[in-house]
This record gives C-alpha cells, structure tokens and sequence, in this order.
C-alpha cells in the first residue's frame, strides 16, 4: 500500500472511531508502528487528525470533506486521465468555466497550452493558468475559502451571472441519479449553481468512488448535465443509472 492510501485509510478509520492508537492502526494498514506515526505527523500537519501519546483523534466531522492537500495527493493518475478526456471534449475558440477541486485543477492545467477564454473558480487553477501565452484568462471575484482556494460569494456569484460560458466543468462530491448532483458545502454548491447556469453545456468529473455517495448541499439534478466523466472503476449499474437519466457517460 503506497503511503497516500494509507493516509486515506488512517484518515476514514480514525474519523470513523473518533479515535485510535497507534498499535491499532498499524494493524489495520499492515505497516509498521513507526511508519504509522510518521503517517500521524503528516496527518496532522494538514490538519486532519490531532496527535497525543499512542494514538490520535479526528478533526474531521462525518461528511466533511478531508483537506485539500490530502485530496490532491490521491489517485493523481486517475484525475489525469479524466482531465484529458475533458479537453478533448472542448474545442479551440471555446470559454470555459472551470470549477474548484482537485479533478478540476487538473482540467484546467490540460487546457494550459489550449487557444480558450477559461474563467477558474479557484485561486489554484488560476495559477497554473497565469503563463499560458495563448489562453484568455478571466479571473472572477470572490472570497477564497482557506486551503482549498475556491472563490466563493456575491461577487463569485455576479462574475459568473455577467458571463455565458460554452461549457462549464464542474467538481462534486457526490453523483446519483436519485439525488443529484452535490457539494459539501453550502457556499461551494452555491457557486456550482450559478457556473451550471451560465453555460450552455455541463461537464461533470467524477471520479467512480463519487458516484455512490451523497454529500448535504444538493448542486442540480443528474439531468442538467449532459456529461459526466469518470474513471473506469464505476460499476455498469452506475454509469447505466446515469445513461437512463439523459446522461452521457465517457469512462477512463
């Protein structure tokens, strides 16, 4: 098990419990009691987990979103993939809003060298756009949320009210047919909506893990997209369910 996978597994296992101890969590990751603590310490760093003698307690809610700098490390391969098949979606000339995320930076940064008008939604994408020679870049207002760096707020909002876009990427956190497209939190679902309102057509990423989950703040029903990109993990069952709601679905 490389060590980003068994930083999520400590992560989901300690906020499940609450707490755990060291010996515990070696067993349960099959590493070594001093590899568990250096994982603590990373953890910790980051801001996921509080460290005391032998163990450590989550700093994490139930259905709270782990942090950036965690996410970003994980399936970093797989969000390639799913970004490159977005490109190839878009077409020079094209605008495009890119929402906020760590699937989504990777979009924006497979748009770098591309002949685009591209608004991001986060400070993130925004710079690793800010060399790109041929890009339009359109950055929008908005408040920064800490460590994740999405624009968030009125003035997000009326950037993207002033703007029709071809296409919107958008993140999410959960994917159903039942229940939609959603968010963790409320202000970032806020923003989701106004980018789906601006743009004529809606692209989701979705990595497979996401398509059987449901986070609190409802972004829009799974029709108001008209693609969803995801990896090759997701089950016939999910991508058919999507299919059935209008849905095209492009796996990686």
């Amino acid at each position: 098990m490389g060590s980003t996978d068994r930083w999520r597994q400590i992560t989901d296992a300690v906020r499940e419990a609450g707490r755990m101890g060291v010996a515990e969590l070696a067993a349960l990751t099959g590493a070594s009691e001093m590899t568990v603590r250096r994982d603590l310490e990373v953890l910790a760093e980051q801001g996921v987990l509080e460290r005391y003698r032998g163990g450590a307690r989550s700093l994490l809610l139930q259905g709270e979103e782990p942090p950036f700098a965690l996410r970003a490390q994980e399936g970093s391969e797989t969000k390639r993939r799913i970004a490159a098949e977005v490109a190839a979606l878009i077409a020079d000339g094209e605008s495009v809003v890119v929402d906020s995320g760590t699937t989504c930076l990777e979009v924006a940064r497979a748009l770098e060298h591309r002949r685009l008008t591209v608004m991001p939604l986060s400070l993130h994408a925004v710079n690793a756009l800010t060399s790109a020679a041929g890009l339009t870049l359109l950055v929008p207002g908005g408040r920064p949320r800490p460590g994740e760096l999405a624009l968030t707020g009125p003035l997000t909002a009326a950037s993207l009210a002033a703007l029709r876009f071809d296409t919107a990427v958008i993140g999410c956190c959960g994917l159903t047919p039942a229940d939609g497209l959603t968010a963790y939190d409320l202000e970032d679902a806020a923003v989701k909506r106004a980018a789906i309102a601006s743009a004529r057509r809606v692209v989701a990423v979705a990595e497979s893990a996401k398509l059987s989950r449901t986070a609190l703040a409802f972004v829009a029903p799974a029709s108001a997209l008209h693609v969803v990109v995801t990896d090759d993990g997701a089950s016939e069952e999910q991508t058919a369910a999507l299919v059935a709601a209008g849905v095209t679905v492009r796996t990686v």
